[in-house]
């Protein structure tokens, strides 16, 4: 067998940081009227999404872990 390492290097920007460049550039030209809290959503939206599902994902396991234990036979 052969030890042959991949590697994967990732080059440019990707579409939320074209996106945060072009908002950043219009609201610095007075183009577009938005708070800046918008203008930065490309940044903030996605680390918002995987918390948001880790969340859920964090709310069901305590929910069937819950329901788990108090509908065990042991604990009787």
């Amino acid at each position: 067998m052969s030890d042959t390492k991949t590697q994967i290097q990732y080059r440019g920007v990707g579409l939320g940081g074209l996106l945060t460049v072009l908002f950043i550039g219009l609201k610095l030209c007075n183009q577009i009227d938005w708070s800046w809290w918008w203008v930065l959503s490309p940044l903030w939206i996605p680390i918002a999404l995987i918390l948001g599902i880790f969340a859920i994902v964090a709310f069901f396991v305590f929910v069937g872990t819950f329901l788990a234990y108090c509908f065990s036979s042991k604990r009787r």
